[in-house]
């Protein structure tokens, strides 16, 4: 699929500009927010995105920021203090954490994967690292690499997962599993990226949304009812970490976002 094919499906915000083969969200500056979203909101039941992303720059570790996020909210284009986007938002965030703002913590090691549900009640609390509020996370070393690294966003039967491929190994594993996770259908994807005191390049390579075909009980039908506000069930119940296997998923690309070199014919890149 031609990048250019898809140009009237996205905006951008903020500081974010189109380059020949990404888009960067915020170039290595300090005090840039940038954002892209989808205007086209997503009405799939269970799907999966896949993330082609970049993060590189200048300062040594620890030294730099701040990360980025990858959403589906509700409200799209508003940008606020949360990696670049509004704060008590509705709906999703994947927040890809580069620099520790708590530093009397030690038990995890920066960058950090996190997700978080709200239902617009919540705040995103930066100075602990979103930690009040997530529901789970891993350690991800994804700065200044030389080999490509994907993120996938899985959401099958009220199931939250997220799966990185970091490594050059070309293989995904596992770094958040989450159960009863309703989110309401209509909402809008983006990403969005901040820059404070320290910085960095946050580069989109592709955003790729794929519907994700499976097969329900009566009973699953029934408990997969529509919802109307984000909620997870169970909050303080702890959820080992494993990998989902695909259930008969077809593949189904309802927008792409997809920036490779030689793509298109010497349009802007843009999807």
């Amino acid at each position: 699929l031609k990048p250019h094919n898809y140009s009237g499906l996205w905006d951008l915000l903020g500081n974010a500009m189109v380059m020949t083969q990404f888009i960067r969200l915020t170039p290595d500056v300090q005090s840039k927010q940038g954002a892209v979203w989808n205007r086209v909101p997503c009405y799939l039941r269970d799907w999966e995105m896949q993330v082609h992303f970049k993060i590189h720059g200048q300062g040594k570790k620890n030294l730099n920021g701040d990360g980025f996020a990858i959403w589906y909210t509700k409200d799209r284009m508003q940008p606020g203090p949360v990696f670049g986007s509004k704060d008590n938002f509705l709906g999703l965030g994947v927040f890809v954490d580069t620099y520790p703002n708590e530093e009397k913590q030690q038990e995890r090691v920066f960058p950090y994967i996190s997700a978080m549900v709200n239902n617009g009640s919540l705040t995103y609390d930066h100075d602990r690292d979103g930690r009040p509020t997530e529901l789970g996370g891993c350690t991800a070393m994804v700065r200044n690499l030389n080999h490509d690294t994907f993120l996938v966003i899985r959401y099958v039967k009220r199931r939250l997962t997220v799966l990185i491929d970091i490594d050059g190994k070309h293989e995904w594993r596992d770094c958040i599993d989450v159960p009863g996770v309703r989110l309401p259908r209509g909402y809008y994807f983006g990403t969005s990226s901040v820059t404070g005191d320290l910085s960095d390049n946050h580069d989109i390579i592709s955003l790729k949304l794929y519907q994700l075909t499976v097969e329900r009980t009566p009973e699953e039908e029934k408990r997969d009812r529509e919802v109307f506000l984000p909620v997870v069930d169970n909050l303080s119940t702890k959820v080992p970490k494993a990998l989902i296997k695909h259930e008969g998923w077809s593949l189904f690309l309802l927008f792409s976002c997809s920036i490779l070199p030689g793509a298109g014919s010497g349009g802007s890149g843009l999807c």
